[in-house]
C-alpha cells in the first residue's frame, strides 16, 4: 500500500540518537553510527521524530510500504521489557554501587599547609578531588541517597571531564556529581530517574555541563523534561564545553 512513512537522509544524519528516543514505536535504530528505519511495519508515519532531529535529516514521504502493525509494535515492546527485566541487577546490588558520602579534609591546618606551598610546589602537587559522593553514574545512583537531599546537583555528560582540565575545581566543587552519556544510554530512563531525584530530594540547584556536539543536547532535554514531569523547577544553569576544553556557552 502507498502511505506516509519516514525517510532519513544518511548524509545529514550525525548519529545523535535523539530521534530514536522520540520514536515511541521503536521504529528507528542506530546502525553503524546512523539512524535507520528498522521496519516499515513499526513506523506509523506521524513523524514524532522530526522535531528532535538537529540536522533536518528526517522527513515524511509517501511510498509503497507495508502497513503499520500496532500489534507487532506491542509485541516488540513487551519483548524489550522482558529482556530489560531479565538483565536487571540482583536485589543485593553491587558493592561498588553502594551510596557513599565522601568527606573532605577542610581543617585549618590542612588549608594553612596548602597556603604556605610555593608556586613551584603547587604546580607539582596533585590537585585534590572534588568528588563528594559515590557512585557518579546516573544509571547507578540511588534516588533516595541521603547526599541528594537539598543538594546542588551537577549533571554532566561523560566526555566533559576529559575535555576540561580544571573540571573538578570549576564545576564539581561543592556539588553532587551525576554523569551519563545521552548518545549511548537511554535518555527516557534519564528523564524518569532525574524526575524522581527532583521529586524526592528537592535540590537547591541544577547545573548541566555538556559538550558542543549535537548528541549532548539529549542530556539537556532529559533534565528539562524531568523538571516538567516532576513539577520541581529549581535554579538551572547550562554550560557548553568544546573539544579543546574551552567554555563556549554559559
Amino acid at each position: 500500500m502507498r502511505r506516509k512513512i519516514v525517510e532519513i537522509d544518511q548524509e545529514k544524519c550525525n548519529g545523535c540518537g535523539l530521534c530514536i528516543d522520540a520514536c515511541h514505536e521503536g521504529a528507528l535504530q542506530l546502525v553503524d553510527g546512523k539512524a535507520k528505519l528498522v521496519s516499515d511495519e513499526y513506523c506509523d508515519g506521524l513523524g514524532d521524530c522530526l522535531p528532535e532531529c538537529p540536522t533536518g535529516a528526517i522527513r515524511i514521504i509517501e511510498r509503497e510500504a507495508k502497513p503499520f502493525d500496532e500489534e507487532l509494535v506491542k509485541q516488540k515492546m513487551q519483548e524489550a521489557a522482558k529482556k530489560a527485566a531479565a538483565n536487571s541487577p540482583l536485589p543485593c546490588g553491587c558493592p561498588g554501587s553502594l551510596a557513599t558520602l565522601i568527606h573532605k579534609d577542610t581543617t585549618p591546618e590542612n588549608s594553612a599547609g596548602q597556603a604556605q606551598a610555593s608556586p613551584a610546589q603547587s604546580e607539582t602537587q596533585e590537585r585534590p578531588s572534588e568528588l563528594r559522593q559515590w557512585p557518579v553514574q546516573l544509571n547507578l545512583i540511588n534516588t533516595q541517597a541521603s547526599y541528594l537531599k537539598n543538594a546542588d546537583l551537577l549533571i554532566a555528560a561523560d566526555c566533559t571531564a576529559y575535555a576540561c582540565a580544571s573540571f573538578h575545581e570549576k564545576f564539581m566543587k561543592g556539588k553532587i556529581t551525576l554523569i551519563g552519556c545521552p548518545k549511548l544510554d537511554d535518555n527516557q530512563y534519564y528523564t524518569d530517574k532525574i524526575a524522581e531525584i527532583l521529586k524526592l530530594n528537592n535540590p537547591n540547584s541544577v547545573t548541566v555541563v555538556r559538550m558542543q556536539v549535537p548528541c549532548c543536547g539529549g542530556i539537556v532535554k532529559a533534565v528539562k523534561d524531568a523538571m516538567l514531569k516532576s513539577q520541581v523547577i529549581v535554579p538551572y544553569k547550562e554550560v557548553t564545553i568544546n573539544n579543546q576544553g574551552q567554555i563556549v556557552k554559559e
